[in-house]
């Protein structure tokens, strides 16, 4: 059966049953699609995916990498399928760091009569092969050992003891290798080691809401304009984050938690710039309930932690503190703070990707008076998408003048 059909017909079946499951629940649609159906979902996006075969094969892999968004950090996202005379033998993702990468993922879902076909079978993997031996062993041994015919990779690995040397091994042992195929997409599945290796930084991600006339909120307290399914994507995105910041007056003035409650997966490192040291013990950031650094002046002001750590403010100011996160292991770091934080990352020109809503909701004069306005966008961020979600209007702007896209 032909691949394209399978996958119709399997998401079909997955709608159906889903559906009578929803119904049962009394789900409405929008929850149906934000709660139940994410696998069904990506099913109805490959089916319907058009262009070249290797293309078309390429997006399924991207798609299973983007399964395991979040969990496989300091790793990239990665996925894998094989393919033989039309039909798809096995698919497979990196789930985790440290667990099985996604050939070797791909290879274990093969059923043992399909075998006999790998020899003459083609391996498409979004990313280079590895051909190092760390937590697990190189996947090029994997490929070659197995005598795959071909493999299409996407883009190189980044990490310098890799970049070129897996396909070099592969075409040295016979293997026809074919890259680039969607480059530029496979470059943004893996923007955070990209940036990692190029910068030595993390991929800083900022985001932030603003009132239909311009304001993030009111000076003195707490103001919510963003609908309610966009409270639980922001939650999505910092499942997906390594690492969340705000400064101490965002932390003063909302009493968030940082943590990642409407969504699936884990919650970031928690993290506060407070060069002043105003937070207090009352804060939910305080609780030690999860692992959060405390940038601050001086030595510590609290003490008493177990998970909660107060670390020095660095010298060399941003520059320094994103160099401080990369040793630790972000690789992704998502900004939530107010003004003064966002604008001082857009000044100093250390921001990848801007994540802006705008509500219908507008302050009145008298509000205005008392509130904060929105960052200015720099010249250097260029739209590259954006989405109606409820009653805000979300905007995606990536920055170009780094050369990572």
């Amino acid at each position: 059966m032909r691949p394209d059909l399978a996958v119709k017909a399997m998401a079909a079946l997955l709608w159906q049953a889903h559906a009578k499951i929803a119904k049962a629940l009394q789900l409405s649609k929008a929850e149906k699609l934000w709660e139940y159906a994410p696998f069904c979902l990506e099913l109805f996006i490959f089916a319907s995916m058009k262009g070249p075969e290797e293309e078309t094969l390429m997006r399924r892999c991207f798609a299973l990498a983007r399964l395991a968004n979040g969990a496989t950090s300091p790793n990239p996202m990665v996925g894998a399928l094989i393919e033989y005379e039309g039909r798809i033998l096995g698919e497979g993702y990196h789930r985790a760091y440290g667990q099985a990468h996604a050939e070797v993922e791909a290879f274990g879902s093969v059923s043992p009569k399909d075998l006999i076909h790998i020899p003459k079978s083609t391996l498409f993997v979004s990313l280079e092969p590895c051909c190092i031996h760390r937590n697990t062993p190189a996947c090029t041994n994997l490929i070659i050992r197995e005598k795959f015919r071909r493999v299409v990779v996407s883009v190189r690995d980044p990490n310098p003891e890799v970049n070129g040397r897996g396909l070099e091994i592969l075409r040295k042992a016979g293997i026809e290798v074919l890259e680039g195929v969607l480059a530029e997409e496979g470059r943004l599945l893996i923007a955070p080691q990209l940036r990692y290796y190029e910068s030595k930084r993390p991929y800083v991600l900022l985001k932030y809401a603003q009132t239909a006339n311009g304001y993030l909120g009111l000076q003195d307290r707490q103001l919510s304009i963003s609908h309610p399914l966009s409270q639980r994507l922001v939650h999505r995105w910092r499942s997906e984050s390594d690492a969340l910041l705000i400064g101490s007056g965002t932390a003063l003035c909302d009493d968030p938690r940082l943590n990642n409650r409407l969504w699936f997966g884990g919650s970031p490192l928690r993290i506060v710039l407070d060069r002043r040291n105003r937070l207090k013990r009352s804060l939910h950031l305080l609780d030690d309930s999860m692992p959060t650094l405390i940038f601050s002046k001086g030595s510590a002001p609290l003490s008493g932690f177990r998970q909660t750590k107060f670390l020095p403010y660095p010298q060399m100011g941003l520059p320094g503190l994103l160099e401080q996160l990369a040793e630790r292991g972000v690789r992704k770091l998502l900004v939530e703070g107010g003004r003064q934080v966002l604008q001082s990352f857009i000044a100093a020109n250390l921001w990848d990707e801007i994540r802006r809503g705008s509500s219908t909701r507008s302050l009145t004069e008298a509000e205005a008076e008392q509130a904060v306005p929105a960052p200015q966008l720099p010249p250097s961020a260029q739209k590259v998408n954006e989405f109606q979600l409820g009653w805000d209007r979300w905007e995606v702007f990536r920055n170009f003048t780094l050369n990572l896209f």
